[in-house]
């Protein structure tokens, strides 16, 4: 029993190889869908090992051989007693199809049902095409490799984008809290960061911060405003004060920024700030990052949307309830939600870096908000389930208490990206169902 699956992507050979033999490929290429942590990435397509984690603790131990530049290279199980189960052999390979584009070959040699690979298969060579297309964007406007430094590297976001750095031709740097234990680590206090953190470092991006999800108690509002603010205004100064250090810092931000209900009001960049303790909050760690500009670095200021991707965030929490036929509108349904698919978001803070345009507050969301109860009904039209079990507005109260409930799971932003799209910024996905299907396999 096997699958084979063949694509054309609009890259070279040589380009679309190499990109394989970079760190990150095996994030990038693994769908969010799946129960996977990635443990070990392979550092020789020719007798390599990668190890994927699944649940339950079983490990997934591939090893790569047969690696012949730039035409093909082979994985095959290799997880003790498993492999005498399970059959697996998976050979990659790679046509010129003239001097630009590439055909992609996927063989799977294995007693695992070709059904179950299928959508995995379409996501892989979906996403690839789309990576090594905004890679093409970034290199016709001018991106140089760079070494960057981010902060949160290990989370639902750090994870994705590090990865895409490292494949599109970075070096990164992770930040780290704990010892360092690899090559590409630093450790870093957040509190009171070392003087030689930044050194050899072009660029930084700032993700770190507790998350907002959770009821807003006391406690949980003081954690917030102490994980944002003065750990940003710390790096900030540094980065400052680092001679031949960082020349651009990116941090994030949310579209908190404009309050929790603008009713039908189309927000740009150029809107006021809203009201309310998240509006507060993110205006604060905005103006936490001054003293990068102060210094002369050019300062991005991402304040992202609703991010779409079922390894985190909203969609990991309303994809179960959705598969089962349990989801629907939250209250009455009249509420914008501005959102963004994870991959764009990415390509966002990648932009960031090289364009010399982008500076300031930058609306990460994608161009086409939708109301709440349009995103139910998409997301159930994704899934082939209907969408009739409408959520009451007293339960996100009982999680998030009256005013989380408020901010977060209530709120009503109709947020676009101004700035971007006078840039003429391109989208992956602009369209909520496009992204949908690919984020979820049902392309």
């Amino acid at each position: 029993m096997g699958l084979k699956h063949s694509s054309v992507v609009a890259a070279p050979r040589d380009e679309v190889f190499a990109w394989h033999q970079r760190p990150g490929a095996v994030v990038r290429l693994t769908p969010p869908w799946m129960p996977v942590t990635i443990k070990q990435e392979a550092t020789d397509l020719s007798d390599g090992v990668a190890v994927l984690g699944f649940p339950l603790g079983f490990d997934w131990i591939a090893r790569h051989s047969s690696a012949v530049v730039p035409e093909r290279f082979v994985d095959e199980l290799d997880t003790p007693l498993v492999r005498n189960v399970v059959k697996w052999r998976h050979t990659h390979s790679f046509a010129a199809e003239g001097d630009s584009a590439t055909r992609i070959s996927d063989e799977i040699d294995s007693n695992v049902p070709g059904f179950l690979l299928r959508s995995m298969l379409e996501y892989r060579h979906r996403q690839l095409a789309d990576d090594l297309a905004a890679r093409q964007r970034a290199v016709a406007a001018g991106m140089r490799p760079l070494t960057v430094a981010v902060t949160g590297a290990h989370g639902t976001i750090g994870t994705a984008l590090t990865a895409l750095l490292s494949t599109v031709g970075h070096t990164v740097i992770k930040l780290v809290r704990r010892p360092a234990t690899n090559p590409d680590e630093r450790q870093w206090d957040p509190a009171n960061p070392a003087p030689a953190l930044l050194e050899g470092v072009d660029a930084v991006i700032h993700l770190a911060g507790a998350s907002i999800a959770g009821r807003f108690t006391a406690a949980h509002k003081r954690g917030l405003r102490e994980s944002r603010i003065g750990p940003t205004r710390a790096l900030a100064s540094l980065a400052a004060a680092t001679d031949g250090g960082p020349s651009v810092f990116v941090s994030a931000s949310a579209i908190g920024y404009y309050g929790s209900d603008r009713h039908d009001d189309v927000l740009t960049e150029e809107s006021e700030r809203g009201s309310g303790f998240l509006a507060n909050l993110v205006d604060d760690w905005e103006q936490a990052s001054e003293p990068a500009s102060a210094g002369g670095l050019r300062v991005v200021r991402v304040r992202t949307g609703l991010v779409q991707t079922p390894a985190g965030g909203v969609l990991k929490v309303q994809f179960p309830l959705f598969a089962a036929g349990l989801g629907g509108r939250l209250g009455s349904g009249d509420q914008w939600q501005a959102w963004i698919g994870i991959d764009d978001l990415l390509d966002i803070y990648h932009r960031a870096l090289y364009d010399p345009n982008l500076s300031g507050p930058v609306n990460a969301v994608a161009p086409s908000p939708v109301r709440n109860r349009e995103y139910a009904a998409t997301l159930a039209r994704v899934l082939h389930r209907p969408a009739l079990v409408p959520v009451p507005s007293f339960g996100p109260q009982l999680i998030l208490g009256a005013e989380g409930a408020r901010e977060l799971a209530e709120a009503s932003q109709r947020v676009v990206p101004a700035r971007l799209e006078e840039l003429g910024h391109t989208f992956r996905y602009p369209d909520l169902e496009g992204a949908l299907r690919h984020l979820l396999g049902k392309a």
